[in-house]
């Protein structure tokens, strides 16, 4: 099991575009090829069982609940969806698309932040997890945060093994 949390950094539109390419023609290779793990049991919608858990930890901090958000789910589950496609967990797509970039795609404006998190486990070892990571705390208990979506995709050859992604935002 591995955790980790994004920084937010500028992209460089000139890379950006090249990685694009790239990633297109690996698309076409990918789709070309009848031996990729397809992603399944999409998690969509598993904001909404988690807001009590989220505001239990933030009331614990005498914090307001943070609002369910559909805009951050739909990043959380494209950002899971990339992890499970890949086996593997970043916070940046082999298609040039990084935390910010990625942010701004899915209309997502200011401060906003992600924890990602692959492993074996519900959505409640999920927050244990998390809550134990300084970092991803941290993430989960910003007072500047009012709203947030969260999400996972389940590896193709392995359903138990879930790619989660949470994403917060004023």
């Amino acid at each position: 099991m591995s955790i980790s949390i994004a920084p937010i950094r500028p992209s460089n539109p000139n890379r950006r575009t090249l990685l694009k390419a790239g990633g297109l023609a690996a698309l076409a290779g990918i789709a070309a090829c009848s031996t990729v793990s397809v992603p399944t049991g999409e998690g969509a919608g598993v904001s909404s069982s988690a807001t009590a858990t989220l505001a239990g930890l933030r009331a614990a901090a005498g914090l307001p609940a943070l609002v369910p958000d559909t805009q951050l789910e739909q990043a959380a589950l494209q950002q899971a969806g990339y992890m499970a496609s890949r086996e593997h967990m970043s916070h940046t797509t082999g298609w040039g698309k990084d935390f910010a970039s990625r942010m701004k795609d899915n209309g997502v404006h200011g401060a906003a932040a992600e924890n990602i998190a692959a492993g074996r486990f519900d959505q409640q070892k999920l927050f244990d997890i998390w809550m134990h990571s300084d970092g991803h705390r941290r993430n989960m208990l910003d007072p500047d945060f009012s709203r947030f979506g969260l999400a996972y995709m389940c590896d193709g050859r392995d359903p138990a093994l879930r790619y989660w992604a949470l994403v917060l935002g004023r």
